[in-house]
């Protein structure tokens, strides 16, 4: 099972190391005892999954485990196949913090942090589409194939006024339906779509973003103490360089989001 790296853990020797966590966050933080981790399976970028032997690793595992270290409790994961699982699941009392795009729809029942990484959404098309633009994915009879719940889902659905958004259970469910199905296009993180068409010539990703995905932590609504001990900790690990370093860890590309607005 992958953990932590030295370096990372070094990171957080200094402003990551907190002193004495209040009963009111650990409440909040870890009210059964455990920090139960949401872990997003459905974003590559920051999550993945061992097909041998099923050890979670990836960004957002790195985080929860510096965040338990940090609250003194262990970690306990919790793993889903996509984010609207994640979101679907906030009042279910079955995790603690998960690692979601920020949506108005999840806001209504999770408090998020300010982002901590910002992705691409990007479109996957057929090499020989007509498609070259961005703006031209949005026309009748274009057929959007998209993760299900999934934070591009949520702001597609919102921003698309022509094309027919056609919804999978996962956003790598969404790629595969997009081939079987001879779909227009497929919109998703731009890293796994980059991915996919460096495996398969007979599709493209075309320039450019549709959005920007802004990545954060949240906890469920109602835990005032914990989300503001989860704010200033997303803060830390950003400005200590963790987030950073967790990234080339991992071996992905994404932008560390900006310090949050005073």
């Amino acid at each position: 099972m992958r953990i932590v790296t030295a370096a990372a853990l070094a990171l957080t020797l200094g402003a990551a190391q907190a002193g004495e966590v209040s009963p009111e966050v650990l409440r909040d933080l870890a009210p059964t005892g455990s920090l139960r981790a949401a872990i997003n399976l459905g974003n590559s970028v920051l999550a993945r999954k061992d097909p041998q032997d099923g050890a979670v690793s990836g960004v957002s595992v790195d985080l929860a485990r510096v965040l338990a270290d940090r609250l003194g409790v262990p970690v306990a994961f919790v793993t889903y196949d996509g984010a609207g699982a994640v979101s679907g699941s906030a009042t279910a009392g079955v995790w603690d913090v998960c690692f979601l795009a920020v949506d108005p729809k999840r806001a209504e029942d999770i408090a998020f942090t300010a982002p901590y990484v910002v992705i691409e959404g990007g479109y996957l098309v057929p090499a020989a589409s007509e498609i070259q633009t961005l703006e031209a994915v949005d026309r009748d009879g274009v057929r959007v194939a998209v993760g299900g719940g999934s934070a591009y889902d949520l702001f597609l659905t919102r921003a698309i006024r022509h094309a027919t958004l056609v919804r999978a259970p996962t956003s790598p469910a969404a790629i595969a339906l997009f081939a079987q199905d001879k779909l227009e296009a497929a919109a998703g993180v731009r890293q796994p779509l980059e991915a996919y068409a460096a495996a398969h010539p007979e599709v493209r990703v075309l320039p450019g973003r549709f959005m920007e995905i802004a990545q954060a932590m949240g906890l469920p609504k109602g835990r005032p103490a914990g989300a503001a001990y989860l704010s200033a900790f997303v803060e830390a690990m950003k400005s200590g360089g963790v987030i950073a370093q967790a990234l080339r860890d991992n071996g992905q590309e994404a932008t560390v989001a900006p310090p949050a607005a005073p």
